[in-house]
């Protein structure tokens, strides 16, 4: 795992820990000064919590700092119970102890009752968090949306040493999907490996004598849109952004051609999730009127699945609500004459497979509405671009084409607002998808999806 990726993690820790502390402080004043409580131990009043509130706040920051310096943080995410307890016990009973010199030097008469049922609050509270993390990393869906698969790439003695690093450490949650030897392949091969396994990235390490067979690797993988890590000297590169970071404790300068991972890739992926859920449930009428008025005017299912490429390649089902005749695929050859889409993509005005319900739905993209079960999966984002099948993948005809393939597909994105299906060029198209993906930012994915709310009322474009 690289550091950015860890720092952030650590700081999305921190920041919950600390809310947790806080939480905890406030529940054991608030049992403290129970009634119920006060009145069955007989216990005295305690002085009101606004006299304490900046010590509340005290206690916030310092927390975390306190299980930071127990290498709480630094621990790896699946490690034994026995660890997270022994680090988080140490790291609450020094809070608590500071707690209480703290109340001492500033001469403060807090019950101690509350000191203590904070301590053990505390530590019920982050362990709590702790195991529904562990829960939730164990889980498929965890492990699909951060494992990444990656391909090893150097000298046969070099890619064994990185095979040892990432098996000594796990919690990397990198999986090797193949390897390349410089020694015996050219890089041209690699182009292959790349779209055979869909990988996330190319982890390189060459010496001197591999300098040129290393930079042709790293043009092929920012063509492709795939990250390239390098243990290497620098490089020239025409796309790529490179930045410094390390390897555990190993210098690499990352070449990246898309949005690096970021606070706002954090808040882009809590869009998508929570966007996506209330959308389903707000929508959950109009999904069963669609699903009715299909049924009652067109035989066959309700809805349409389809292999679609997403993040790097990798196939995934696509879900629509279907629009044309049950056996629509099996006339497309028959209408390929007709394409007004100049490229691998197929698009036709007027196509007569449309059922007349589906042209209504696609009008006003009522069709696409079932993708938000793909962008709750993790599949697709709200914003990005628009997925394709995997057969139109398979003929692009620049390989630069594919790095439109290096973010996540999305319900909508700078082709469904610019004019949508009146683009005739495909390379136009691609040319208006690597735009967003190198001005990248949560705002433009903002400005995307209120652009596209009047574009779909109009109908704009749609055919």
């Amino acid at each position: 795992m690289l550091r950015r990726h860890r720092q952030i993690r650590m700081q999305i820790h921190q920041l919950m820990d600390a809310c947790l502390f806080g939480l905890s402080f406030w529940l054991a004043y608030k049992l403290r000064t129970s009634p119920e409580i006060t009145a069955f131990f007989a216990m005295k009043h305690v002085s009101p919590f606004e006299k304490f509130i900046w010590f509340y706040l005290a206690v916030i920051p310092v927390a975390p700092l306190i299980l930071e310096a127990q290498g709480f943080y630094d621990r790896p995410l699946l490690c034994s119970r026995w660890t997270t307890v022994w680090m988080l016990f140490k790291g609450c009973f020094f809070t608590t102890i500071g707690l209480i010199i703290a109340l001492y030097s500033f001469q403060l008469s807090l019950a101690r009752w509350v000191v203590i049922w904070f301590g053990f609050i505390s530590f019920g509270m982050v362990y709590f968090k702790e195991e529904l993390f562990r829960l939730l990393a164990r889980s498929k869906l965890a492990q699909a949306q951060f494992r990444r698969r990656c391909i090893l790439a150097g000298a046969g003695e070099e890619t064994a040493r990185m095979r040892g690093e990432l098996k000594a450490h796990p919690e990397s949650a990198i999986e090797i999907a193949a390897e390349f030897n410089l020694n015996e392949m050219p890089p041209e091969k690699l182009v292959g490996l790349l779209h055979e396994h869909s990988v996330n990235g190319v982890i390189l390490s060459a010496g001197h004598t591999y300098f040129d067979q290393a930079e042709a690797i790293i043009k092929v993988c920012e063509l492709e849109g795939v990250e390239t890590w390098v243990m290497a000297d620098f490089f020239k590169t025409q796309i790529s952004r490179v930045r410094f970071d390390d390897f555990y404790g190993q210098p690499v300068m990352v070449f990246c051609s898309t949005p690096e991972v970021s606070w706002q890739s954090l808040a882009k992926q809590v869009m998508d999730f929570v966007g996506a859920f209330f959308l389903l449930l707000l929508l959950s009428p109009v999904f069963a009127l669609v699903a009715i008025a299909i049924k009652i005017t067109s035989p066959g299912p309700v809805w349409f699945r389809q292999l679609r490429a997403g993040l790097n390649g990798a196939p995934f089902t696509l879900y629509k609500f279907r629009s044309m005749v049950t056996n629509a695929e099996q006339f497309k050859h028959e209408l390929e004459a007709m394409n007004q889409m100049r490229g691998p993509v197929f698009k036709v005005d007027k196509d007569p497979r449309i059922t007349p319900i589906g042209k209504i739905l696609r009008k006003y993209s009522i069709d696409e509405l079932p993708q938000l079960l793909n962008v709750l999966c993790g599949e697709m984002s709200l914003v990005g671009p628009r997925p394709l099948p995997v057969d139109e993948v398979k003929r692009f005809p620049d390989v630069a084409h594919r790095r439109r393939l290096s973010v996540k597909p999305g319900l909508t994105c700078l082709w469904q607002i610019s004019g949508r299906n009146e683009i005739v060029e495909f390379k136009d198209w691609v040319r208006l998808d690597l735009e967003y993906i190198d001005n990248w930012s949560l705002w433009l994915d903002i400005k995307i999806l209120l652009r596209t709310i009047p574009v779909v009322l109009v109908g704009t474009g749609a055919k």
